[in-house]
């Protein structure tokens, strides 16, 4: 079946593999052009052929390097000439363990990923085309960002930074710019495997739906939040975590 171009784009960063590739199939499923980002060259056009070449081109780079995020905004406009829709997914949880054990260099590695990246690519983004023709930001944030997670709480810290970013991009990019987050729990990524690998119905079982997450998901969830469906949510993170918070406070 042919899917109708709907005209609009997509920059996504972190897209590879994981969540943001689940991401850039939702989109492209539903006729968007998308631009992915990711560290390895050859994962990127990998992904960038299984999208297909005709919807999807790819750019490689760190994503806490400012010129990657010029470049990525740059090379998006001048393959597609506009950005719709902005989805900062790329991050890192390099460190697993107490906070009161946390190397602070480490801690910074992770905000810088995390969280200032995903500015310094709405600031490009905003300035390229959607302070002039609108849009939509989706930012992936994390449960680890709206509650307690035990040894990965530098990530967890990362995460509620990038929630209250969603606030304040929400607040003064409106009204033209609708901004959200998401807040996965735990998705089957490699990204993830430490949380569930070998334990895999262990894991699940914690969980009311079950199951542990798909990219499928939160694919789902981030073409929700870039629809016409959405046009009056902005500001806002959206928990899509299989039911886990529901067990909050059950013995």
């Amino acid at each position: 079946m042919t899917v109708r171009d709907s005209g609009r784009v997509a920059l996504i960063t972190g897209a590879s593999r994981g969540i943001g590739y689940g991401i850039a199939e939702a989109l492209v499923a539903r006729g968007d052009r998308v631009c992915i980002t990711g560290r390895g060259e050859e994962a990127l056009k990998e992904a960038v052929e299984r999208l297909g070449a005709d919807r999807a081109t790819g750019i490689p780079g760190k994503a806490h390097d400012e010129a990657h995020q010029a470049a990525a905004v740059a090379h998006t406009m001048e393959v597609f000439g506009r950005i719709d829709f902005l989805v900062n997914n790329a991050g890192t949880n390099p460190v697993f363990g107490p906070m009161a054990e946390l190397d602070l260099a480490v801690a910074r590695k992770v905000y810088e990923t995390n969280v200032i990246s995903a500015l310094g690519f709405a600031q490009q983004t905003w300035k390229a085309w959607q302070k002039d023709n609108g849009g939509a930001i989706v930012n992936i944030a994390s449960v680890a960002g709206v509650s307690a997670s035990p040894f990965i709480g530098a990530y967890g810290m990362s995460k509620a930074a990038m929630v209250n970013l969603t606030l304040q991009l929400a607040h003064e990019f409106a009204p033209g710019v609708r901004v959200n987050a998401i807040a996965p729990a735990v998705v089957k990524t490699k990204f993830a495997e430490a949380l569930y690998e070998g334990r895999e119905a262990e894991a699940a079982a914690a969980y009311p739906l079950g199951r542990l997450g798909v990219p499928q998901d939160i694919g789902g969830a981030a073409a929700f939040l870039t629809s016409e469906q959405s046009g009056w949510i902005t500001g806002q993170t959206l928990v899509v975590d299989g039911g886990i918070f529901l067990n909050a406070g059950v013995a």
